[in-house]
């Protein structure tokens, strides 16, 4: 996808790369998706006391990728190297059955992961892990892919009912929809897609909590410079959009837009140019990541072209 089109080009190739990344049940109806949950689906256990996670739901919200409703209201985070290593015992209880929860519903391996804080889902191929590490992220569940691995958080402090069900019912969701709805070759396509869009740039991802990669990231947006370098992105943002953009916690700037359908139709946006996007009611997030965007210039500048693209569709 070229970044310097007129707005006419460049708005139809966001809608065949959201073709693309979409189920093709939404490939003509995004714009048309709202966000109306269905309700929880409460736990149901099997003869051995245990969460029978394979036999509680009999169908899904829509995909937050496509416009529905995230699965969480904010962002389900990793715990801390700290809380993790003050109950080590509970955080491996978690783990253990967050992976047992996930094998059950996506029928794939997963494994306690070499990073306290994370369990790995094992998939199918390394184009299902970015596709799923996009979908989860905007269900407001912290994701993070590496070849063919998803990794998903995990924390002692996790509740079966609570941020264990949240966990699950996110990948659930979208591996319902990757592995029911899109077949071989739409699934090629993606895969060109995002070798297209790593061509230009890679996937611009937040500092994650308890990301070892990504630790001397935090730092820098825990102290001083990274205090600046939050700042100079947050205004350039409001200068070039005219968005109030703000810190919003680690790794991520919020940024106020009028709706809920304005917020959807940006972050959307964002993921066609290999931006890892998520919203919280009317609020976009956008990562901030020292290591990948050392002056934040690559994210104004993309939530600058999204937002001129928003405005010629009518959505500014």
């Amino acid at each position: 996808m070229t970044r310097d089109s007129s707005p006419t080009d460049a708005l139809q190739a966001l809608d065949q790369a959201l073709r693309t990344l979409l189920p093709p049940a939404y490939q003509d109806t995004y714009e048309q998706v709202q966000p109306v949950s269905m309700g929880s689906a409460g736990l149901k256990y099997g003869p051995d006391g245990l969460v029978a996670w394979d036999e509680i739901w009999g169908s899904f919200c829509d995909l937050a990728m496509a416009g529905g409703p995230p699965h969480r209201g904010t962002l389900l985070e990793p715990a801390s190297p700290a809380a993790i290593a003050a109950e080590p015992d509970a955080c491996a209880r978690v783990t253990d059955e967050l992976c047992r929860g996930l094998m059950l519903v996506t029928g794939l391996p997963a494994r306690r992961s070499d990073t306290p804080g994370w369990v790995t889902l094992i998939c199918l191929s390394e184009t299902m892990a970015d596709w799923l590490v996009r979908a989860v992220t905007m269900e407001n569940v912290s994701a993070r892919s590496a070849a063919a691995m998803v990794e998903l958080p995990a924390g002692p402090h996790f509740r079966v009912a609570k941020e264990i069900k949240n966990v699950i019912t996110s990948v659930a969701k979208t591996c319902h929809y990757w592995m029911g709805h899109i077949e071989r070759p739409q699934r090629q396509a993606i895969a060109n897609l995002f070798a297209v869009l790593s061509r230009e740039a890679p996937l611009l991802t937040p500092v994650t909590l308890g990301d070892a990669v990504n630790d001397a990231s935090m730092q820098r947006t825990n102290d001083g410079a990274g205090a600046a370098y939050v700042r100079a992105a947050d205004g350039a943002i409001a200068a070039l959009t005219g968005l109030a953009a703000r810190r919003q916690q680690d790794g991520w700037l919020g940024i106020e837009c009028v709706s809920v359908g304005q917020a959807v139709w940006l972050m959307r946006a964002l993921v066609t140019r290999n931006v890892l996007a998520r919203r919280e009611e009317t609020r976009l997030l956008v990562p901030v990541n020292p290591a990948l965007d050392p002056d934040g210039a690559r994210i104004a500048g993309e939530v600058a072209a999204v937002w001129r693209l928003a405005v010629a569709r009518g959505r500014g």
